[in-house]
């Protein structure tokens, strides 16, 4: 088929294009395709956040998903579908590739049948959720395997394992969040929509609930984990502390001695006494030994 040809729905049916945004081409066919002027223009936009609208009979928005790499399923980045839904067709777009994409083309590949358009991006949503389902029992393995090791070593530090656990976290319950509002949002305005076009909004919204509550869950878990590691490495941290003031106090009196021993005056005791070094580190001893009963009297080092 020739490019600049009109492309019709085949028997009836509905028809789904996707682009990536990033080649010049898909933007040149974007730029001169038969859509309404908002959806057209927001296609070509720079925007980067979620959002939902109904214009001229369609629907157009972006959703947030998980990007996907050459050397794993997916990852913690994100990357933002947009796409302008009419009745017989899905027109979709992309920076990056993304997980939900691609799972749906496969599941469709694979016989999944969709009596209607609004059926795809439905089946889109729904691998959207599958993929950060994903992700949240990798995050929840991993907070397991960092607690686990706690108790094996109370002081480890593992600030730097937890650390990209919650960014993630945070990250995810954000997308998710502007993603159940949108469909809540939606499903009181699809009204005056073709039913075409009327997506299950309630269905995906709760779906994007109980999914959000879990992601809570986990970025809750791993702050409590960091919190618990931060108060053990400052415990301690206190107890070398005390230890390392028990031993300087323990050192004062010494040096007191040998410093009074070591002025060059007249009239400086022990000088010509036989055994005056002995003396001397008597002295140095019973200093000790006062100062360790004092700190133990005062409490400062444990029984």
């Amino acid at each position: 088929m020739a490019t600049a040809a009109p492309i019709a729905s085949p028997h009836g049916g509905w028809l789904w294009l996707h682009f990536n945004l990033g080649d010049a081409r898909g933007n040149a066919w974007l730029a001169g395709a038969d859509l309404p002027e908002p959806a057209r223009a927001f296609m070509l936009s720079a925007d980067n956040f979620q959002q939902l609208h109904l214009a001229d009979a369609c629907v157009y928005g972006a959703f947030a998903d998980l990007v996907r790499r050459l050397d794993r399923p997916s990852s913690s980045e994100i990357g933002f579908l947009r796409f302008v839904m009419a009745e017989h067709m899905l027109v979709s777009g992309r920076h990056h590739p993304l997980c939900a994409i691609e799972s749906a083309r496969q599941s469709i590949e694979h016989g999944r049948r969709l009596p209607s358009v609004a059926g795809l991006l439905e089946l889109i949503v729904e691998h959207v959720a599958e993929g950060i389902e994903g992700a949240a029992d990798k995050l929840s393995g991993e907070l397991d395997e960092i607690e686990e090791a706690l108790t094996f070593d109370v002081a480890a530090d593992h600030r730097g394992r937890l650390g990209p656990v919650r960014r993630t976290a945070v990250r995810l319950h954000r997308q998710l969040l502007g993603m159940r509002m949108l469909f809540y949002r939606f499903d009181q305005n699809d009204l005056r929509l073709a039913p075409a076009l009327r997506l299950a909004a309630a269905k995906l919204a709760q779906r994007l609930d109980g999914l959000d509550r879990d992601i809570v869950e986990i970025r809750d878990r791993a702050h409590l984990l960091q919190e618990e590691i931060g108060s053990r490495l400052a415990e301690q941290s206190n107890r070398q502390l005390n230890v390392l003031t028990v031993v300087t106090t323990l050192l004062l009196p010494p040096t007191l001695v040998t410093g009074v021993f070591g002025m060059n005056t007249k009239d400086l005791p022990l000088t010509d006494v036989d055994g005056g070094f002995y003396w001397a580190m008597g002295l140095i001893a019973a200093s000790v030994a006062l100062t360790f009963w004092l700190v133990r009297r005062l409490g400062i080092m444990g029984r």
